[in-house]
């Protein structure tokens, strides 16, 4: 296995788009700091009176949400990849059990996007705790790192999840691109569809969409959000494993079964 594992990693850090999906997310940090230099332009500007309307999205979170879909390209073309080149039958020949393939793949990815996703939310926080300091800006808070500390980490899983879930879709479909139209799907439009749903089940099945986890898993809800907030923290981590799970099963069926 640690052999399976070295082979992804050596993979994966020698794809030319592993570097650009990592620029991508700098790219995204980047402009949650200019994000808050604006936010911090604008509160400035307004009088005192009406400085409390001014009300900007959780800076961490908004670079969480955009850093999901690009950690899961990541996954997708971890697999893809090797399909659209054929080098996948290179890795069979020398690893003939796809399953430990698969393994490597997921276990690879799964660090990878964690700590990339960790990096990139606690690197948003700290340009936003210096840029804004202790401005009472609407939607930011001021509490210290530790208190963030649980929902920077559930933040970082779910970015995995995301991760994860692309590289499954890239072993089922064998297409990059059906992949990455299935993610944004489930990235952007599945939240869209069902806020549109009337209640109750609006907010039901809110609560067991991808993006809505982070927040119930940490305990602090989905607030400025189209997600749910029905689960508790045992059932999110419960619901995040198995949009992971289910997914990762059929891969490994089918590429049990299929001919490479």
């Amino acid at each position: 296995m640690i052999d399976a594992l070295a082979a992804e990693w050596l993979k994966l850090r020698t794809l030319r788009s592993t570097s650009v999906v990592l620029g991508v997310v700098g790219v995204v940090v980047a402009l949650m700091a200019l994000l808050a230099w604006y936010a911090v332009h604008l509160w400035e500007g307004l009088p005192p009176g009406q400085r409390d309307r001014l009300e900007v999205s959780s800076l961490p979170e908004l670079a969480n949400w955009l850093a999901s879909l690009c950690l899961a390209v990541l996954g997708v073309l971890a697999c893809s990849g090797e399909y659209g080149t054929g080098m996948i039958r290179t890795t069979f020949t020398v690893l003939p059990s796809r399953g430990r393939v698969l393994a490597a793949k997921a276990g690879v990815v799964a660090v990878v996007s964690f700590c990339t996703g960790l990096a990139a939310v606690l690197a948003t926080w700290a340009a936003g705790r210096l840029i804004i300091g202790y401005r009472p800006i609407r939607g930011q808070s001021a509490e210290a790192l530790s208190r963030q500390m649980p929902l920077f980490l559930a933040l970082s899983l779910s970015i995995a999840m995301f991760a994860l879930l692309g590289l499954c879709l890239a072993a089922i479909t064998r297409s990059a691109v059906a992949a990455i139209a299935t993610l944004v799907a489930v990235w952007y439009v599945l939240p869209i569809i069902v806020n549109n749903v009337p209640a109750p089940w609006n907010e039901r099945i809110g609560s067991i969409l991808p993006g809505a986890l982070a927040g119930q898993l940490a305990g602090t809800g989905n607030p400025q959000s189209l997600g749910g907030e029905l689960l508790s923290p045992l059932a999110a981590l419960a619901v995040m494993v198995a949009w992971v799970a289910v997914p990762y099963a059929l891969a490994a069926v089918l590429l049990a079964r299929r001919d490479a």
